[in-house]
């Protein structure tokens, strides 16, 4: 398949302006504000980490152009989710943080064993994200703070579909996804227990939502990509064609043995 259509994609998504959110706080319940800025502070740190892909992908031979060039776009995109998270952590009165025990293990992980490996981590990071996001915004009342989060979640959504594109029908990847992503959702529901109470969100109901999430994403993994390059047009992890008759799709098979190396 082409990936131009990413490419386009994310290239629209640059021109989006910063929406305000000095009022993030606005609006909600007595007790709110603080465990939502320690919250979404975490994912703050790790959403504006990952510049380094957006380099080692030009290192990688034999890569798709338009493919290459929708890596470094997807990368600035998760960058731009950690300004916004920032800007809601600010205007809920919170502080940034510089460092968690949670982000250096996501750390070393990326850095383990190569750029692949790297995007097995980033897949399982941006899953976890989606289903906490979609938790979070939820259980908050209308304003601009569930307006980004739920921005935040659509972009998740296409994250998930252009990572599967490249590596859906590899089960390999799957393989090496799998472990990571429900390592990440059960560090994730402990971490941020305090605040899902504060939210009123059991732990087992958070835990069921994140698994759920696992689930569609992994069916997406499943199966080759569509030889039309569409984008946006199915749930994160519907089914997709199963016709395998041309073979995986995605990144032809030269292509996903250099960014395995």
């Amino acid at each position: 398949m082409s990936f131009r259509r990413w490419r386009d994609h994310f290239e629209h998504n640059r021109l989006r302006p910063v929406p305000d959110l000095a009022g993030a706080g606005a609006g909600l319940p007595p007790g709110w504000a603080a465990p939502l800025a320690r919250t979404l502070a975490v994912f703050q740190l790790g959403e504006s980490k990952g510049g380094r892909l957006a380099h080692e992908i030009d290192e990688v031979p034999g890569l798709d152009a338009d493919y290459r060039a929708a890596v470094k776009l997807f990368v600035g995109e998760e960058i731009r989710h950690g300004r916004l998270l920032a800007l809601c952590v600010e205007g809920l009165g919170g502080r940034l943080l510089t460092s968690t025990w949670t982000e250096s293990l996501f750390v070393v992980a990326r850095r383990l064993l190569g750029v692949r490996f790297k995007l097995v981590v980033l897949l399982a990071a941006e899953t976890v994200g989606l289903g906490f996001y979609r938790t979070l915004a939820s259980q908050l009342p209308a304003g601009p703070l569930r307006d980004c989060l739920d921005e935040l979640y659509a972009d998740e959504v296409q994250h998930l579909r252009f990572h599967a594109d490249a590596f859906g029908g590899r089960r390999g990847f799957r393989l090496a996804w799998y472990p990571v992503v429900t390592a990440a959702a059960l560090v994730v529901v402990v971490d941020h227990r305090a605040t899902l109470r504060t939210l009123g969100v059991p732990l087992h109901e958070a835990a069921r939502r994140l698994a759920a999430e696992i689930g569609r994403v992994a069916r997406g993994l499943q199966v080759a990509p569509r030889r039309d390059g569409r984008v946006g047009d199915q749930e994160a992890g519907d089914d997709r064609d199963r016709d395998h008759e041309h073979g995986e799709g995605g990144l032809d098979a030269g292509q996903r043995v250099a960014i395995e190396q």
